[in-house]
């Protein structure tokens, strides 16, 4: 593959390198072990990753079989090539910073287009769904070290756990900032254009002239 492989092709290479399957199987392992929280996964971009890795060479197909009336289903494994290129490419996720735009950069970046107040509020919003993930996240975790579960398998989840702790601790901070006057723009050129003062409304008589 000439680009670099997506985290759906790099999930689906990492699940073949445990053993042969089909897609079917592969959407099965993907919810048994939370796959899906860490990489956007749909059943046609599965079957599409699928498709292009093995017009790639990176996987193969070993057999096809159908039971009754289902559709076919044809077993898949990785290549020698597939497998040094899933390794590759997880050093480079590992070893490298990526350049990312998450939305709320992009929402932060343009936040006097909105009043300081609506903000905060807008803001503690946020900070209940935060608190709401990280709870759900958290208590997930623990359940899967509870049951036994090795710590390497829930790496990326520690990963999602930290990052929502710190963006909640961040939120809280703009919105602190905020209802203290600490962060204003209220002399902003922005908020001159955006936010205008209302105008005076024009005084109505019934007509017979003013009072």
């Amino acid at each position: 593959m000439s680009r670099p492989l997506t985290p759906l092709a790099l999930t689906v290479l990492r699940m073949l390198c445990d053993s042969p399957m089909h897609p079917y199987e592969m959407q099965q392992r993907i919810r048994d072990h939370a796959y899906d929280q860490a990489v956007k996964i749909t059943h046609g971009s599965l079957y599409h990753s699928v498709e292009r890795l093995a017009a790639a060479g990176l996987i193969e197909p070993l057999e096809t079989s159908r039971e009754g009336r289902r559709p076919e289903r044809t077993v898949y494994a990785v290549t020698t090539a597939g497998r040094d290129a899933a390794q590759f490419r997880l050093a480079e996720l590992l070893s490298r910073p990526s350049e990312e735009f998450p939305l709320f950069g992009t929402g932060l970046a343009f936040i006097n287009l909105l009043p300081e107040g609506e903000v905060a509020r807008l803001l503690r919003s946020r900070t209940v769904s935060l608190e709401a993930a990280l709870a759900g996240h958290q208590a997930a975790h623990d359940s899967l070290r509870t049951q036994g579960i090795e710590r390497y398998k829930l790496i990326d989840q520690e990963w999602l756990i930290a990052r929502l702790r710190s963006e909640l601790d961040y939120v809280r901070g703009l919105v602190g900032d905020l209802e203290a006057g600490r962060l204003t723009w209220k002399d902003s050129e922005t908020r001159a254009v955006c936010h205008p003062r209302p105008r005076p409304r024009p005084h109505h008589t019934d007509g017979k002239g003013a009072s």
